[in-house]
């Protein structure tokens, strides 16, 4: 049997760490600013749950650098609510992600996906035509304005990023790989990266010494849950934050607290509750802003506005 240490060298010349980094070194990346971390922020999923977002920050005096929008999926909204929502973020400087409506569980294999065996096959659509479907969502809001959006599925970034190198879509367009891809090692990160993806985000509940072995391989931000919702776990890692940029800068913290993604993000929840659900979020945000600089003045924000935001089109 081959010995660890020899497994672990083989990886290390890889370049990828043969083990986790325990001893925690301080990232030398940073935002193109010298920020090590922002703010990013999940469940914008109406034009009213922005406006709500953009006074709420405005309130606490705090910037949100990334909205990840529609997370019920883009399909819900008509086209010109689409239009003002990409209008209203590239006019308060954020940057917009694009959650894509027609995804796994919208088509006739839904009952297999939910079925505990069946979810674990991960977030991948089923034939070529859902994959179509998806891929023309992303167009509706590539038409509407927007520039940024989530991916989850290997096979769809593939054809995104030849769509991106041929002009099909914008140069400007980025991709950010979803939580559900289901990656927590630093191997896996490498992998994912090199297919093209400009923002990553692991698994949610990954100790320091693994998101500090990812940093490692990455040169491209990295987004870090700092709450999640009750059914993945409901931590909230605020006084771990300093500590997080510290290892992993630079790097999006990410809040999205609540019952669960299916509870919360179902079209027919109220605007009334996302308004007030959002408003509670830039509050822990800025909380946790709040206490990075009590632990760790060191650790920089980056301010408002940065130029290196991909912006939508409006």
């Amino acid at each position: 049997m081959t010995a660890i240490k020899e497994i672990r060298k083989f990886m290390d010349e890889m370049g990828v760490p043969g083990r986790d980094l325990y001893d925690l070194p301080d990232s030398t990346k940073r935002f193109a600013d010298g920020g090590h971390c922002r703010t990013e922020i999940a469940g914008v999923e109406r034009l009213t749950t922005l406006k709500a977002m953009v006074d709420e920050m405005k309130k606490h005096n705090f910037f949100v650098h990334r909205a990840i929008c529609t997370v019920g999926g883009a399909t819900y909204l008509p086209f010109n609510e689409l239009v003002d929502m990409a209008h209203l973020s590239r006019e308060e400087g954020i940057e917009a992600v694009m959650t894509i409506g027609h995804r796994m569980g919208w088509d006739p294999g839904a009952k297999a996906a939910a079925t505990s065996e069946g979810q674990q096959n991960g977030w991948r659509l089923r034939g070529s035509d859902n994959v179509s479907y998806h891929i023309a969502d992303i167009m509706r809001c590539v038409e509407a304005g927007f520039r940024g959006f989530l991916v989850y599925d290997e096979g769809i970034l593939s054809i995104l990023n030849e769509m991106r190198t041929k002009g099909v879509l914008p140069s400007t367009v980025f991709f950010k790989f979803s939580v559900f891809g289901g990656y927590a090692s630093a191997a896996g990160a490498k992998v994912i990266a090199g297919m093209g993806i400009n923002s990553f985000n692991p698994a949610p509940d990954l100790t320091l010494p693994i998101l500090a072995g990812i940093r490692k391989v990455l040169n491209i931000p990295m987004d870090v849950y700092l709450i999640v919702p009750d059914s993945f776990g409901g931590m909230f890692r605020a006084y771990e934050a300093a500590e997080i940029a510290r290892v992993a800068a630079p790097v999006y913290f990410k809040y999205e607290p609540g019952e669960s993604e299916g509870a919360m993000y179902k079209p027919w929840i109220t605007e009334a509750f996302h308004e007030n659900h959002i408003r509670q979020k830039v509050k822990m945000a800025a909380i946790v802003h709040e206490l990075i600089n009590k632990m760790n003045p060191e650790i920089k924000y980056s301010g408002a506005r940065p130029a290196d935001l991909t912006l939508a089109k409006g």
